[in-house]
């Protein structure tokens, strides 16, 4: 499969059942997949250099993803290639108290990077759309009768809709990513984190009750992406069985959305360029 297999913008409706969690190619290229990975990452690079010295667009990647379905690995694998000082990284957790007592957005939008920057949002706005749909968490949140109504999700679905073409009109680019892990492998996963003591630190048995709304989450997921995949902010379902494959195809999902934004070093201000011949002449004297 090519990344526009992965991609969902509106054209085509997402089934989930339908998608692969791992690869299913040559095993011969894994090699040079992990290869074209690096090649990628550092081209990559390049861009973001410019997409850092023009200031003019920024980018936003939203994470969403089931427990262990790699997001934090991904991160460090794929952006760690990149200009630190251009790229922002954000996680969002339960939201605080202070954050239950504004809008939903109000975390989001506090958390943009500024034009010229990548930022990664590890889990994101979705987060308001997935987990409290699952657990109908809107039914005890301090709200006018008038906002809780039957069709709140879809409402919220025209709400991010709308948000992300706001960013888009303010020269942001947003992707968003869903990392498609199967039951089996999260619970291997699930089981190493137990056993293995360098794991332990990712262990939260909470994490391993969600399992057992496996297919609510599947509704949710496939729901979400089909209401708010969009030409000017897709989403990539992107199999996360193979941590080797997931990087590679994060890697193309990077590497083109920065070649879409074409990002070029500005040009030398004017004044600036009329200094230069004085400029160059008292270093050569010194």
């Amino acid at each position: 499969m090519e990344l526009k297999d992965y991609r969902f913008d509106g054209d085509e409706k997402l089934k989930l059942k339908d998608m692969p969690t791992g690869y299913t190619g040559d095993k011969k290229d894994k090699e040079n997949l992990i290869r074209k990975t690096q090649e990628n990452i550092t081209e990559a690079a390049l861009l973001q250099e410019k997409l850092y010295a023009a200031h003019r667009e920024g980018i936003v990647i939203a994470l969403q993803a089931r427990d262990a379905a790699g997001k934090d690995s991904l991160i460090k694998k794929v952006f760690s290639g990149l200009n630190p000082v251009a790229l922002q990284i954000n996680s969002f957790k339960t939201p605080s108290k202070t954050e239950l007592e504004h809008d939903y957005l109000w975390r989001i939008n506090a958390a943009l990077p500024p034009r010229g920057t990548i930022g990664i949002f590890n889990r994101s706005h979705y987060e308001d759309v997935l987990v409290v749909r699952v657990h109908q968490m809107q039914n005890g949140y301090a709200f006018a009768e008038r906002c809780l109504t039957d069709d709140f999700f879809e409402r919220r679905y025209v709400q991010l809709n709308n948000w992300e073409e706001y960013l888009w009109e303010n020269s942001y680019r947003v992707v968003k990513v869903f990392l498609n892990v199967s039951k089996d492998v999260q619970k291997q996963r699930f089981i190493d984190r137990m056993e293995l003591p360098e794991k332990h630190w990712k262990l939260s048995i909470g994490d391993m009750k969600e399992r057992m709304l496996w297919d609510e989450y599947d509704e949710a997921f496939e729901d979400c992406i089909n209401a708010t995949g969009t030409k000017h902010a897709p989403w990539y379902v992107l199999p996360a069985d193979n941590k080797w494959y997931t990087r590679y195809l994060m890697s193309e999902v990077l590497l083109k959305v920065l070649k879409d934004a074409d990002p070029e070093y500005p040009p030398l201000d004017a004044e600036e360029a009329a200094k230069i011949p004085q400029a160059l002449q008292e270093l050569e004297n010194e």
